[in-house]
């Protein structure tokens, strides 16, 4: 390689990460919010979900009861080509 080439790519990438670290900084959570999502809070202390559709507001509680109460149908034979449930490893 030529010593043009050397000197554009290293100017290349210096502005790279230069232009990567500004927008880390800019686009990162503030530190207090970031410990806030670290601590698990009690349901009760959640706000109440706006579900749209007519339905309004309802509480995280009565949200986790109907699921418990009503859990996701298992796919069908004549369903077609359903994609299987994914399971996350949660309740």
């Amino acid at each position: 390689m030529n010593r043009e080439s050397m000197i554009f790519c290293a100017v290349s990438i210096a502005i790279a990460v230069a232009v990567s670290a500004i927008g880390f900084r800019i686009a990162a959570l503030p530190a207090d919010v970031v410990a806030r999502a670290v601590k698990p809070v009690p349901a009760e202390t959640l706000p109440d979900v706006e579900l749209g559709g007519g339905f309004g507001k309802v509480s995280v509680i009565d949200l986790v009861g109907f699921y418990v109460e009503n859990p996701p149908a298992a796919p069908s034979a004549d369903a077609g080509a359903a994609p299987a449930a994914k399971r996350f490893g949660g309740c």
